[in-house]
């Protein structure tokens, strides 16, 4: 071996002896049996996933899914690759286009099939986006048995697994999922940096993260660990570290913003527009809470709050506890793990609006720290088996079922309203068996109010062969998203567009005699819309007189509840209202009613 190679490699041993060495794991898990576990969990998440993916279909309900990436990756064979829209960065939207041209063997296969066949590719999007899930898995997995051993890797990947919002919304062809592969990958090479400071590592970290910017803005907050990492080796003992650290985190940096180029190449080439899609949505994510209905407690309790059901309370406790003995087992991956979270935590909850999907980029950072913790109380479990049972067998016995039990108690919640999710997701929508009610019961050609929870092609005719998005209306719709009738009942004289936020503000009881008079005997509403108004009555009081309006001249025709139970009704909020975790759900969909007027042309 030549002379300088060795001593490029004494150094790096010397330099990870002084600050990367992993600690003895705290459970010692075997490969085949961690290689065994890890076939289940991923097989698991990905059953998960897969579990009532074609919810909805051939309807998007979806309104983020119906707008966003299919439909842009689409436009891509027409008008070129900038997709002329950056409020999110098109990572995902350039993968699902090269998808498509696989599968459909390029432009016009993909046009003629997105004409015809809308539904085939949500489809294909939405598996593709359950296996980016269960590919995350996989990577957790490995960044936990880097930094902690194969124990805690492998339960870290477990509580992913289940964690309610990741197999959720990798049902969807939305980015929040697909995001978690390159953001993992990032941390399994920032774990490298911390353990080993190779500058594989060094690269490996900055391709995840810039990758992951080029598919979620928010996700750049894996830049913290990266940072950490480079910092332990900087701040090690050994001379000879400083200088590496920093030729490693310049080439993390480099790596990153060419990865970040090759996901999102028109960031330059069309800088002005990429530039006005940040702002945009920089504007809308930092505006006060103007859209009616959204939470009003503040940004950092509704995340803390979220966390306790997208990734459980157990789980949440036990990343709270993770958090704090991490310091004590070793302070160099305290650093690593411990200030991402909080960062995002505080950031995101100074912003004006909130999700709790938003909270995706943090969850397998979340679930390294649960795991720690879990493995910690494992350990101190089996010293408390050593010490109170003699039997070296019973020791055994006792400390394997007060493991499982700990297990359990980490991923029930987890699995039963994942479990629960996939059932839910694979019944019939609401909103389908509405239309199918209204096929059956509504003359063709009949005019109709419809509030907007429903795409426009839920309103068309489907006929084989013929285009949906073509075909000719079943029935004539009022727009509902044009304010044409003013609080007193007067036409307004110039019509004004309304976004679907402020859909509520436009209602007041004249609107009833205005249908009537116009032969719109039919008004078809759903919870998603009237909830709105009722969470906060005194910010839409036209509404609420409407609604009622409705309710006492009106005749309830059709009405299809999402509920077990009518008992059960689940308050409106922007997260359980479409996401269906309250085991009240019995089906998706909002509640729905169909309504019939009488007077005017409606008949007497």
């Amino acid at each position: 071996m030549p002379t300088a190679e060795l001593r490029r490699r004494q150094a790096r041993s010397a330099t990870t002896q002084a600050t990367g060495a992993r600690p003895a794991p705290l459970v010692e898990l075997p490969r085949r049996w961690a290689w065994a576990g890890l076939a289940v969990v991923l097989a698991g998440g990905l059953a998960l996933r897969l579990w009532g993916v074609r919810t909805g279909l051939p309807y998007v309900y979806n309104a983020d899914e119906a707008d966003h990436f299919v439909p842009r990756a689409v436009r891509m064979f027409a008008h070129g690759l900038n997709p002329h829209y950056f409020a999110n960065p098109p990572g995902f939207t350039y993968l699902l286009h090269y998808v498509f041209a696989i599968a459909y063997g390029g432009q016009t296969g993909v046009r003629h099939a997105f004409v015809l066949h809308p539904d085939h590719l949500y489809t294909l999007a939405r598996v593709a986006a359950a296996a980016l899930g269960a590919g995350a898995l996989w990577l957790c997995y490995l960044a936990g048995a880097r930094l902690l051993g194969r124990a805690v890797g492998l339960f870290a990947a477990a509580l992913q697994a289940v964690a309610f919002l990741p197999v959720f919304y990798a049902h969807f062809a939305l980015n929040d999922v697909p995001t978690l592969v390159p953001l993992t990958l990032s941390l399994l090479g920032s774990a490298g940096v911390l353990r080993h400071g190779r500058r594989r590592d060094y690269a490996l970290a900055g391709l995840g993260l810039g990758l992951a910017c080029a598919t979620k803005y928010t996700a750049g907050i894996v830049l913290a660990p990266l940072i950490a990492a480079a910092a332990a080796r900087y701040l090690s003992r050994d001379p000879r570290a400083g200088r590496e650290a920093v030729l490693g985190l310049t080439l993390a940096g480099a790596i990153a913003g060419a990865a970040f180029l090759v996901a999102n190449p028109y960031a330059v080439l069309d800088y002005s527009a990429f530039h006005e899609g940040l702002v945009h949505q920089s504007s809308l994510s930092a505006e006060a809470q103007g859209k009616l209905g959204a939470p009003r407690h503040g940004g950092l309790v509704y995340y803390l709050w979220s966390l306790t059901w997208g990734l459980g309370w157990a789980p949440a406790l036990a990343a709270l506890g993770g958090a704090i003995v991490v310091w004590r087992r070793e302070a160099a991956l305290g650093w690593l793990l411990v200030p991402a979270p909080v960062i995002y935590l505080a950031f995101m909850g100074l912003q004006g609006r909130y999700f709790g999907r938003w909270l995706m980029p943090i969850m397998p950072i979340l679930c390294l720290l649960a795991a720690l913790f879990a493995l910690e109380l494992a350990t101190a479990l089996r010293s408390l088996a050593q010490r109170h049972v003699r039997s070296a067998p019973l020791q055994r016995l006792a400390w394997g079922v007060a493991s499982a039990c700990l297990a359990g108690a980490l991923l029930f919640q987890g699995l039963v309203h994942s479990v629960h999710g996939g059932l839910v997701l694979s019944r019939t929508d609401t909103r389908t068996l509405t239309r199918e009610w209204m096929l059956a019961h509504i003359p063709a050609r009949s005019p109709i109010v419809v509030e907007p929870v429903s795409p426009d092609d839920w309103a068309r005719e489907r006929r084989p062969g013929v285009s949906t998005a073509a075909g000719a209306y079943r029935w004539i719709k009022y727009p509902s998203l044009v304010s044409r009738v003013s609080a007193t009942g007067a036409l307004r004289s110039r019509e004004r567009l309304v976004s679907i936020e402020n859909y509520e503000r436009t209602l007041s009881p004249a609107l009833l005699p205005f249908y009537q008079r116009h032969g719109y005997c039919w008004v078809v509403g759903g919870s998603t819309q009237s909830g709105r108004a009722f969470s906060n009555p005194r910010a839409v009081p036209g509404a609420i007189a409407y609604y009622r309006a409705l309710a006492a001249s009106a005749v309830v025709r059709h009405r299809v509840s999402p509920y077990r139970h009518d008992s059960g009704r689940v308050s409106f909020g922007f997260d359980w209202s479409f996401d269906y975790y309250p085991l009240a759900y019995y089906r998706p969909g909002p509640a729905m009613t169909v309504y019939q007027l009488h007077g005017g042309r409606c008949g007497g």
